[in-house]
């Protein structure tokens, strides 16, 4: 989970080439570290009346409490050891205002209520992926002994240390339903290179799944994948090379990687209010920029500098923003070709997930958010109801007014969001996939948009 829900609108340069989770230069956060200051906190805390506050690590200063019903915050502390609490993702000092005991006394206080640290079941374990690397992981059970549903991690873009910040790790085996995650090829002392391709973290994936159960022995019930973001791309194609009970993904895509950019930049110039002429323009300067960049610049610039040269004048022209399209017409050729050595990290560019996910058999839950500006869900949204109207094992929940994160948001005069909270229903929607592979009744205000269709037609 990233830093901030927003980031992909915040790319800053052509090393961020359609990374959905993270505005920063591919693996540059991979030697991220909780704040050592605060980190003897992280854990997930049980309260009085049976439920739960998981505090987890920021790779900034301090941490950030989460809620099953979607409320969060950052906290901070000052030198006296007062902490403060701010609503979202916001400035604010609103809403609950936890408090944290001594380091060694694994306690806490939320809205009145006494919270003391929750004992996991922590198996720490080094398992092979594809090409012989070495991966770091860990698996987190409820306490106890009993049989119990598996959700195995699968990353997004980032490549900080998911032992470290993925907070799902801790919050759903307190939930019942563990976890297994591991450090991404690359980071926290795993071994290979940071790489976005998703053949190769695929196999990672499946490997991992692999070890899951291995790990649980007996208490291995139900063994699924859950990816987020660029993990909805990883997660079904895992599935479709291991055995697998289930698959969630989070606002992920169910296109390729080149169209989700085109998509950004439709729907930039559609809320700038331009009609279909500007966006039948705007489609031929995708077109180039995606060759540009699915060549890793082989192609050349001629491209680049036509639709520079033609288009440049135009009112719109400075509305395009897309993942790269705009930085690639605004950023100066030699400042582009100092970048492009580290396009070879990036992501799988010619991979079509519609052929996976027509052949997957695998129960699949895939949450979108309605408004989405990091992941455009419209196409997505098509894809996944044909998909669930001709047989295959596809639901499609859909929360209105969230974004990337599946954050709800409040809307500045400007035009910028900023992130107040999860979805309610969301964390339970997941946890309750990974438990039986239903959805039961109500999740907040989202919306059931597909499901398989009673009688199963194959492709």
């Amino acid at each position: 989970m990233s830093p901030s829900p927003f980031a992909p609108v915040l790319a800053v340069a052509l090393s961020l080439l359609a990374l959905p989770a993270l505005a920063q230069a591919p693996g540059a956060d991979v030697d991220a570290r909780p704040d050592p200051a605060v980190a003897c906190h992280v854990g997930v805390y049980t309260l009085e009346d049976g439920s739960w506050v998981d505090v987890a690590p920021l790779e900034t200063f301090g941490l950030r409490w989460r809620r099953l019903d979607g409320s969060t915050g950052k906290m901070t502390v000052d030198a006296e050891g007062r902490w403060t609490s701010t609503l979202g993702w916001t400035d604010r000092v609103e809403g609950p205002q936890p408090g944290l005991g001594r380091c060694e006394e694994g306690r806490m206080e939320f809205e009145g209520q006494a919270g003391a640290l929750a004992a996991l079941d922590v198996r720490e374990t080094t398992f092979t992926g594809q090409g012989g690397a070495r991966l770091n992981g860990r698996l987190l059970l409820p306490p106890g002994d009993s049989v119990v549903p598996i959700m195995v991690e699968v990353h997004g873009s980032e490549g900080a240390n998911a032992l470290d910040f993925n907070p799902y790790q801790r919050f759903a085996p307190a939930s019942g339903v563990g976890v297994f995650v591991y450090a991404k090829r690359g980071s926290g002392g795993s071994e290979g290179v940071y790489t976005q391709d998703f053949r190769i973290l695929a196999q990672d994936a499946a490997a991992a799944v692999v070890e899951a159960r291995r790990l649980a022995g007996a208490r291995a019930g139900r063994v699924g994948l859950h990816g987020s973001s660029q993990g909805g791309w990883v997660a079904p194609l895992a599935a479709s090379q291991t055995p697998v009970d289930f698959v969630i993904v989070g606002f992920g895509l169910a296109y390729g990687v080149l169209s989700e950019d085109s998509d950004q930049v439709m729907q930039d110039l559609r809320a700038r209010g331009w009609g279909p002429d500007v966006l039948a323009r705007a489609r031929e300067i995708t077109d180039v920029t995606g060759a540009f960049v699915a060549s890793h610049g082989a192609v050349g610039f001629e491209g680049l500098d036509a639709v520079r040269a033609r288009y440049r004048a135009e009112p719109w022209f400075a509305d395009i923003r897309g993942e790269f399209t705009g930085l690639l017409l605004n950023a100066p050729n030699d400042q582009i070709t100092a970048m492009a050595s580290r396009l070879e990290h990036g992501p799988s560019w010619d991979y079509d997930p519609l052929p996976v996910l027509s052949a997957l058999e695998t129960p699949m839950l895939w949450i979108q958010a309605e408004k989405d500006t990091g992941a455009p869900p419209d196409a997505t949204r098509q894809r996944l109801i044909d998909l669930a109207g001709r047989g295959r094992p596809v639901t499609l929940l859909e929360f209105p007014e969230t974004d990337h994160g599946i954050v709800r948001f409040e809307t500045a005069p400007d035009g910028g969001r900023t992130a107040l909270g999860y979805a309610s229903g969301y964390f339970q929607a997941l946890l309750d996939w990974a438990r039986t592979g239903r959805l039961n009744g109500a999740y907040g205000d989202g919306r059931l948009l597909a499901r398989p269709s009673p009688a199963r037609v194959l492709p």
